[in-house]
């Protein structure tokens, strides 16, 4: 006896996904950087240190005098010799005058005459001591300056950003099916009548 059967047969639907990653880019671009520094001023003053020294006296003690220094000496020696011979003179022209009176003029004259002035002997230095001067002034140095900033200028650059996103497409790859299968299935009509389906 054959039994009626009823067969189902069904298949599920299938998505299909398409993905596209998405692409990102970044880049940054170096700042620009310029630096310029200028020169700093230097001034300098100097005024030389000035050293003076004065041997005329250490040179005249040695005897090696200007011609213009033995003139004035000569000058004065010959002034002194002629206000001690007026003296003189007159001295003895005055003792003259009394003669008469005795006391011995022309001899004390003569004498007086005859004899130079006594010799006098000690230790001398020559030159003498502190107969060479020395002066010194000292120099000066003055230095002035100026400081320069330096220029420094900064260009940022931002950064360039690409940015693709990403897309994901959705499909069908399957649609869903049922398929119905009959067997052994028989309608029975009315009047005998038999139909296999």
């Amino acid at each position: 006896m054959l039994f009626p059967q009823i067969r189902l047969q069904s298949s599920f639907a299938q998505t299909e996904l398409q993905i596209q990653k998405p692409v990102q880019q970044i880049e940054q671009p170096k700042p620009e950087l310029s630096i310029e520094q200028p020169k700093a001023e230097l001034t300098m003053r100097r005024t030389p240190g000035r050293l003076t020294i004065d041997q005329s006296q250490a040179r005249e003690d040695m005897d090696l005098k200007s011609v213009g220094r033995r003139i004035e000496e000569a000058a004065q020696l010959g002034r002194q010799d002629w206000l001690a011979g007026l003296a003189r003179v007159a001295q003895d022209g005055n003792e003259m005058m009394r003669i008469e009176h005795g006391g011995g003029a022309i001899g004390r004259q003569a004498k007086r005459n005859s004899e130079g002035p006594p010799k006098e002997f000690n230790i001398g230095w020559i030159p003498s001591h502190f107969s060479v001067k020395i002066d010194y002034e000292p120099g000066s140095l003055d230095i002035q300056w100026q400081e320069r900033k330096p220029n420094i200028n900064v260009v940022i650059n931002k950064p360039v950003h690409e940015y693709t996103p990403g897309a994901t497409q959705i499909n069908m790859a399957n649609y869903s099916s049922l398929d119905i299968d009959f067997e052994n299935l028989r309608y029975i009509g009315t009047g005998g009548y038999e139909q296999k389906i």
